[in-house]
């Protein structure tokens, strides 16, 4: 096994930065809203409307350019989302005295993503349907759609938005800031993580990686 292991390809971590930055301005932009006055009124027809509107687009174009030219990889990634076995109830059983008393050894053996990863990628891909259907009907057909549709927009929206914030604070602490995660961050920033680590928080897929060397040897 080599020192160090690619985690994630170039185009993942591109497009991991651009959707993350158009979120982060998304999510400023909509906090607004939650507000109390006069801030809230910032966004009444004004410069904050547009700028959500610029991230909304920046949300949604990259990652249907990723799958025209990434389409495998793309399959994968989905694929890795929907796909849980008898390893993640052991995570989820696990994951309270992993994380707050750093009991490595109660933790299974973790795949290319750990049960908490897919739980964020899954709720990154039906919560971004979800912001695209309702901001369509939010933006397009603000003066035409029903009224009692129009409020489920608005509703669904809003829920989405406080769902998905909550957890990517949590996603951030996790991979940046937590002390047991500490090459997280390396695999999103250069793609690559050491063999030790792998082999510590994903060894499931360190045996996978360990076969592919065997069988090309």
């Amino acid at each position: 096994m080599p020192p160090e292991v690619e985690r994630y390809r170039k185009p993942t971590r591109i497009l991991h930065w651009v959707h993350a930055g158009a979120f982060i301005v998304l999510f400023f932009t909509g906090l607004i809203l939650f507000l109390p006055a006069p801030i809230s009124l910032l966004a009444s027809d004004s410069w904050t409307r547009l700028i959500h509107r610029i991230a909304a687009i920046v949300f949604v174009v990259p990652p249907v350019l990723y799958a025209i030219t990434n389409w495998q990889a793309t399959v994968k990634g989905i694929k890795e989302a929907f796909t849980w076995g008898v390893e993640d109830l052991g995570w989820l059983q696990a994951a309270p005295r992993y994380y707050f008393l750093g009991e490595e050894e109660a933790m299974p053996p973790q795949g290319h993503m750990n049960t908490g990863q897919k739980m964020w990628w899954l709720m990154v891909i039906v919560f971004s349907v979800l912001f695209v259907i309702t901001g369509v009907v939010m933006w397009f057909l603000k003066t035409t759609a029903p009224p009692v549709l129009l409020q489920w927009m608005v509703f669904i929206h809003d829920v989405a938005f406080i769902t998905t914030g909550t957890m990517f604070f949590v996603h951030v602490y996790l991979s940046v800031f937590h002390p047991m995660m500490a090459e997280a961050w390396d695999s999103m920033a250069k793609g690559r993580v050491s063999s030790e680590y792998v082999q510590k928080h994903h060894g499931k897929w360190y045996e996978e990686l360990a076969r592919e060397k065997e069988v090309k040897s």
